[in-house]
This record gives C-alpha cells, structure tokens and sequence, in this order.
C-alpha cells in the first residue's frame, strides 16, 4: 500500500525541492522487516545508496522523500522483495542489488519473477536462475532442442543447463543424461601421465561429476552411472553413436574444432536435447587450430529449433571479484583489438 504526501505548495520552496514527492510504503504486517531491511538494516543501507532520496522507516512505514523517478523506482524495489519473500526465499544483499539491476535496465520481466523461478530442488537447497539473462538461457533451454550459452567463467552456463538435465530426467522427459567434454590436454600430454585413460580423463570431467553432487542424492549417483542412465565421458566416445531420449550436454565447447562440433551436433537423436556451453575467450586448442564454437552462429544462425544465448560479466554469480576480472579481461581484449586494427590500416599488421 503507498500513501502520497503532496508537499505545502504554498511555502516557499527551491527548484529542486518543487519537483520532490514523498510517498509513504506500509510493508504488510505479514512480512518481517529484518528479513526485507536486513540485519542491522544492511539492505536498507544498500537502497539508501542506490537512490538519491531520503528514506525513512517507522515500524512497517517506509517514506520516501526525493525525485518522482526515484521515489517509484525505490518504491518498485521494496514491492519486489515483498514478492520474492512472499515465495519463501530469503533476501540478501545480493538480491537487493540484482532487482535493482534489473529494475533500472528496464526489462519487461518483473525481478520477482526471474529470482523466484525454481529449477530443483535438493536437501533443502534450491536452484535458481540468478539473473535476468540466466533465466532467458534457461527458458531457451526448454522452448528449444538445442541451446548454445555462451559467456565467461561464473555465468552459471553449465550449471545451470545440467540442473535442467537432472529436472528432465527426474520428471521422466529423458531417459539418460550425457555429460562430455573436450580433453584437451591443456599443456600436458595424456600419455605421458601415469595411470589407466580412464584416471587420465577423469580431471577434465571432475567439475561435472561436482555438479552432479550438488544437484542428486550423491549415494544415487554412482549406481547411475553404472546403468548407463547417466554418462560422463570424453568427446571422443561421441562419435558413430544416435543419442535418443537423452539431455545432452557438451560443456568448454570453445575447444572444440569444427569438424568435432558437426560430429557432436549430429549424434542428436529422437526425444533428445542438447545444450552446449564455452568461453570463446578461453580457447585451450593449439594455435592456429579454429574453434568450433567461435564459428558455429555463423553457421546455424537462423535455423529453426536453435538458439544462441550469450552471458556477460554481469552475470557472473561467484565472488564479486570474478565479475570485475572477467570485465577487465574484456576490456583490455577490446583495446588490443583496437590496436591491432590501427596498425593494420597503417600498414604494420606484425607490430
């Protein structure tokens, strides 16, 4: 509920001031303030900085003294953690600054909606897209056979695809997840390493076996694995073979080759999906060696049944930092780039 104050138009007033409105919020009593403010009001803290308004609360009253945009868009901020605490979820300072990213990006999707979106569920702990290109990534996941999600490290892009898998196998969509990769031997030769191909292997596929942890009963999975229902494997077992009824998943696609990416793409069987994930930032493959994943939207784009999805530094969901790093990278990338274009039109294209 919101209360409007106009201000005493007949005292005198400064330009700035004239064009302020207050607006007074009362929070239902249904909903604990600590859980919307924070404790010791870390997220009111956070909105006051966000806004250039004043913010007063007095018991589940919340008034806001500042610009009419600003005061609406603070008001729409408290509205939609009313909404995601009405699900059940706790707020935090990160919800508190991803709604108001989404808010002040003017997205057509209310935030609520996009943080309160339920993947899975597992020992208590839900699975959720975080931002609003996740959820897009996410619903593309589900209107489309298959799905590229491309973006740097911390986009959630493979976690993200294989809580889908696990949700479509649990509910009977699929018979069977794949989970492969590119063993790309990163600056070490397999051969060379000691143990069995199958202890060789294993580190490049650990971070999905990981995954699978996080999202199944852990005693479950290896009596999965060991019914084939799921799979974990090396791109290399793909070849010769129609995967129907499966969720397919081809995760660090960037250091695929062309030739490996058509093969990959065309074991696509009956009742399947596939989603493939990389970091075309973060190619592993030998120089010179094109990658399969860079080329790929310039091939498939405009078939029916795929779509491309790409995620950025702003949806990096680790650590702050990460998202700051992945940033710098990009923008040095673009200057380098610059560079480079300025010597080869001046003639020096080796300098």
């Amino acid at each position: 509920m919101t209360e409007s104050t106009p201000r005493d138009l007949d005292a005198p007033q400064s330009p700035s001031v004239a064009h302020q409105t207050r607006h007074t919020v009362v929070v239902p009593n249904s909903i604990n303030m600590v859980s919307l403010l924070g404790a010791g009001d870390e997220h009111l803290a956070l909105i006051e900085r966000a806004f250039d308004a004043e913010i007063h609360v007095r018991g589940n009253r919340i008034t806001f003294l500042g610009e009419p945009g600003e005061v609406a868009l603070a008001e729409r901020l408290l509205d939609e953690l009313v909404t995601i605490i009405r699900t059940g979820q706790g707020v935090t300072a990160e919800t508190v600054e991803r709604v108001l990213g989404m808010l002040r990006a003017e997205t057509t999707e209310r935030p609520a909606d996009v943080l309160s979106m339920n993947i899975l569920s597992n020992r208590g702990r839900s699975i959720r897209p975080k931002t609003l290109n996740q959820k897009r990534y996410v619903d593309s996941i589900d209107k489309h056979t298959i799905t590229f999600g491309i973006g740097p490290a911390g986009t959630g892009k493979t976690y993200l695809a294989m809580a889908k898998a696990v949700q479509a196998l649990q509910s009977k969509e699929v018979t069977r997840i794949i989970l492969t990769r590119p063993a790309v031997e990163a600056g070490e030769h397999l051969g060379y390493l000691p143990g069995t191909l199958s202890e060789k292997i294993d580190p490049y596929l650990r971070p999905l076996y990981d995954a699978l942890h996080d999202m199944m009963d852990p005693e479950s999975i290896p009596k999965l694995l060991a019914a084939g229902t799921i799979e974990v494997a090396p791109l290399a077992y793909m070849r010769g073979r129609t995967l129907n009824s499966s969720f397919i998943i081809l995760d660090e696609a960037q250091n695929t080759t062309p030739e490996q990416m058509k093969m990959f793409l065309t074991r696509l069987g009956f009742g399947s999906k596939i989603v493939v994930t990389g970091d075309i930032t973060q190619t592993d493959l030998p120089g010179g060696t094109k990658s399969g994943l860079r080329i790929i939207e310039g091939i498939l784009d405009g078939v029916d049944d795929i779509s491309f999805n790409r995620l950025t530094s702003s949806d990096v969901v680790r650590h702050k930092l990460v998202g700051k790093i992945v940033a710098a990278y990009d923008e040095f990338d673009a200057r380098a780039e610059s560079a480079r274009s300025e010597r080869s039109r001046a003639g020096h294209p080796g300098r």
